[in-house]
């Protein structure tokens, strides 16, 4: 499997959000796969300690960029770290989210979710695929959400943030089929993380290992536009977009999301 995925997808990743949690279990099992990596994210620290111990471990090459995804700064640091490198496959799974009623927060935290999850993948795409399409060879795999597919109270500007990137995905999919660049919307359940630990009161249903979440999506890739990581979710996922009405839906994601929030 490492040898095909390394002949359809060059040699170098690029993966941005990775320092922890799933972008770092993303640069692991890219770097399982034999392809050298380009890190980005906030965090230099982190980012530095999983340089080192992919290089040790996978014998692999790792530049780290440690930058502001939310800043459109990000993209000359991107194209000027990689401009020797032929990149084929490019993971955008930065993400921000903010919990609790979308008016108890400020215009500048909302905003804040955008410029990660909305402005973000699409600069991301920009910086990342054109040369592949020249080349006709590459990928693209989004992060998204299982929120992404519903309304989801308490987590109204994230929820839509994924919403947009379940469409970005799919349209570019439509694009690019035809051009050789595999595209892929992974929309995840809740995923054992640093973040999410912090931020829930319990697990969800569902919940999977960010190393499983990571593997299966790599598997997935070229294999259609969307996938769900897990039969729990996808099953949620059918109830909750086949059998329920929007109303229903809406309400189940509220009290679950409830649950695991810690609110009543």
């Amino acid at each position: 499997m490492s040898a095909s995925f390394l002949e359809r997808y060059g040699k170098v990743a690029i993966v941005a959000g990775a320092s922890e949690g799933l972008g770092a279990a993303f640069a692991e099992a890219v770097a399982r796969r034999g392809l050298d990596l380009v890190l980005i994210a906030r965090r230099a620290d982190l980012l530095s300690e999983l340089a080192v111990r992919l290089r040790a471990e996978h014998n692999v090459a790792v530049t780290t960029i440690a930058t502001d995804l939310a800043k459109p700064t990000f993209v000359e640091q991107l194209q000027a770290a990689t401009r020797d490198l032929e990149v084929g496959l490019a993971i955008y799974n930065a993400a921000k989210s903010m919990t609790g009623p979308l008016l108890d927060s400020s215009l500048e935290d909302a905003l804040s979710v955008v410029d990660v999850n909305v402005a973000g993948p699409i600069r991301f795409v920009h910086a990342t695929v054109p040369a592949m399409r020249a080349r006709r060879r590459g990928g693209l795999v989004l992060m998204s959400s299982l929120a992404g597919f519903q309304g989801g109270p308490q987590l109204a500007a994230y929820a839509a943030s994924k919403a947009f990137n379940v469409v970005l995905g799919e349209s570019l999919w439509g694009e690019l089929r035809g051009e050789g660049v595999d595209v892929l919307t992974s929309c995840a359940g809740a995923i054992r993380t640093p973040n999410y630990a912090k931020a829930s009161a319990a697990e969800a249903p569902g919940m999977l290992d960010a190393t499983v979440v990571a593997e299966l999506t790599l598997d997935a890739l070229g294999h259609g536009p969307i996938f769900v990581p897990g039969a729990v979710n996808k099953l949620a996922l059918f109830f909750l977009r086949r059998v329920m009405s929007t109303r229903g839906a809406v309400a189940t994601m509220q009290k679950n999301i409830a649950k695991t929030v810690g609110r009543s």
